[in-house]
């Protein structure tokens, strides 16, 4: 099988694009040619997931893409919709990741076309600062049109349980689990508290860098590991974090090995209230405890599993004197952290979950 995958928004290693759905069609022995922004802040082509970083796969075929950023997207529109007009006649199926590339999109009768809906598009126009507020409500229309139209025309994934009830039809969902090493890390005693994922304001870098400012006289740092939006970056440069800036995903992961604990302090957002922030499921499998706001899945997880804390929202302090229990206590750390990698390897693995999308994208090949 031939899949085209393009994004014009997210990094080109991202880690469900890139680390595990790309990866998952490779290991499988299909041929990938990848359509992404891949001069995403200065970041060079990415590696091949199952080769060196000499040696890129023959499977896997890149092509770059203009990145598509706050009002700037004509061009990038422009040119995916060119790529993929190019590419789409000899693939047996397109896979696309963002709502922008329906606009985008050649009319084809073949190959079977995909969309991976990643977010609750319409609710995430609330933290989009480019866009004016009184543009947001008719945009939100346009958005929910958009999702009928292509939910006709189109097969849809949804990363998300909480997805399900936007869309008429049901739609197979393909989730953000992870990879679940088989022995987590040990604790370590460098005293680290980290953070992995996208910076912006909703996703709480203010309340981030309130936090290192708490931490700092412990002697316990905060780390954040992602690339962050000029709003938060404006935040974090003025704060005592230690930014690491884009790191991709398996790197990432060897960075909050061993962390005193793992941070989610997402704000109460539409967009995040049905969804599971990726980073908990993978300090979960790392073996770290987790430190979440109440959003209803990351708090179930980390209550029922006991494996970290659940604070309120816009509330450093209280992630403070959560953090300064998992220091003070070394056999707490370990135990939360223990049962955390435990549910995780149990039910949030990413292996059985890259069988199912595979399958299901070789089903609507051959249909």
């Amino acid at each position: 099988m031939r899949v085209v995958v393009c994004t014009i928004v997210h990094h080109p290693q991202d880690a469900r694009i890139y680390h595990r759905q790309i990866r998952a069609l490779l290991d499988a022995g299909h041929e990938v040619i990848y359509l992404a922004p891949f001069s995403y802040r200065g970041e060079p082509s990415p590696r091949t997931p199952a080769a060196s970083a000499e040696r890129q796969s023959p499977l896997l075929q890149v092509t770059p893409l203009p990145r598509a950023s706050g009002r700037h997207r004509l061009g990038a529109l422009l040119a995916a919709r060119k790529q993929l007009t190019r590419h789409a006649a000899s693939a047996d199926l397109v896979l696309l990741h963002d709502p922008e590339l329906l606009l985008a999109l050649p009319r084809l009768r073949r190959p079977a076309t995909v969309w991976d809906v990643h977010e609750d598009t319409a609710a995430a126009l609330s933290t989009k600062a480019w866009l004016p507020k009184p543009l947001r409500p008719p945009t939100a229309l346009a958005v929910h049109a958009a999702e009928r139209i292509a939910e006709r025309r189109l097969h849809l994934i949804l990363a998300e349980q909480g997805y399900v009830a936007r869309f008429r039809k049901p739609h197979p969902v393909v989730p953000n689990t992870t990879y679940v090493p088989q022995t987590p890390a040990p604790p370590g005693t460098d005293r680290r508290v980290v953070y992995v994922g996208h910076l912006s304001p909703d996703r709480g870098a203010a309340e981030m860098a309130e936090l290192a400012a708490l931490l700092k006289p412990r002697g316990i740092t905060v780390e954040l590991i992602g690339p962050a939006d000029a709003s938060a970056r404006a935040i974090i440069e003025a704060s005592a974090v230690r930014w690491h800036g884009f790191v991709p995903n398996d790197e990432a992961m060897r960075l909050t090995d061993g962390a005193l604990a793992g941070i989610s302090l997402l704000r109460d957002e539409p967009n995040f209230r049905h969804s599971l922030p990726t980073k908990v499921v993978e300090y979960m499998a790392r073996g770290v405890p987790v430190v979440t706001t109440p959003l209803p899945f990351a708090a179930d997880l980390a209550e029922r599993h006991k494996c970290g804390y659940v604070v309120p929202f816009r509330d450093p302090r209280a992630a403070a004197d959560a953090i300064g229990e998992l220091d003070a206590n070394p056999a707490l750390r370990a135990e939360m952290g223990a049962r955390g990698h435990a549910a995780a390897a149990e039910s949030l693995g990413w292996p059985a979950d890259a069988k199912a999308f595979v399958a299901q994208l070789e089903e609507w090949a051959c249909a």
